[in-house]
C-alpha cells in the first residue's frame, strides 16, 4: 500500500470535522510513543522553548550519570542511545539555536566524563562528527548568533 502525499494529506484534513479530526489526532498518539511524545511537545511544551531545552540537558547530564563504565562496549552503546535521543528532542524543536546548543550540551559533556576520546577511535570519530554537525548548522545562523556559538565550539576542539 502506497502511502499518500503531505499535500493530499493536508487536503483531505482540511475537509474533516474538528471532532473526527480530534479522534485521528488521539489514535495517532496511540499508535506510536514517538507520535506521542511529538503531539506532547506541541501542545505543552513548545511555547517555552528554553524550559524544554534546559529539561533535555538535564535528561543528558541523568544519562550520563548512568552510563556503565566498566567496558569501553557499554559505553560507546551508550553514548550513541543518548545521542539518539538527542536527535529525537531536537527534531521535536526544529529550531536551529536548540539544535546547537543540545549538541553543544552533549559535547561538554562527553568531553568532561572522563572518557579517553583520542585513544578510541570509534569515540573520537563520534565527537567529531558532532562538532562538525555543529558547525554546519552554526553556518546557517545570524552572525551574533555564529559568534557566540563558534567560540564555544572552538573550547571544545
Amino acid at each position: 500500500m502506497k502511502a499518500a502525499s503531505i499535500s493530499d494529506i493536508k487536503q483531505e484534513l482540511t475537509n474533516i470535522s474538528p471532532q473526527k479530526l480530534l479522534e485521528l489526532c488521539l489514535r495517532l498518539a496511540k499508535y506510536k510513543k514517538d507520535n506521542k511524545e511529538l503531539l506532547n511537545y506541541l501542545l505543552f511544551e513548545a511555547h517555552d522553548e528554553q524550559a524544554y531545552i534546559s529539561n533535555v540537558k538535564l535528561e543528558i547530564e541523568e544519562a550520563f550519570a548512568q552510563i556503565n563504565k566498566s567496558n569501553l562496549y557499554f559505553v560507546k552503546k551508550s553514548l550513541r542511545k543518548i545521542l539518539r535521543n538527542t536527535a529525537k528532542h531536537i527534531r521535536y524543536t526544529t529550531s536551529k539555536p536548540a539544535e546547537v546548543e543540545l549538541l553543544l550540551h552533549f559535547c561538554y559533556t562527553l568531553k568532561q566524563f572522563g572518557i579517553p576520546l583520542k585513544t578510541n577511535t570509534v569515540l573520537n570519530n563520534l565527537y567529531q562528527f558532532q562538532l562538525k554537525k555543529i558547525a554546519k548548522v552554526v553556518c546557517l545562523m545570524h552572525e551574533d548568533l555564529q559568534y557566540d556559538y563558534l567560540k564555544q565550539l572552538k573550547e571544545l576542539q
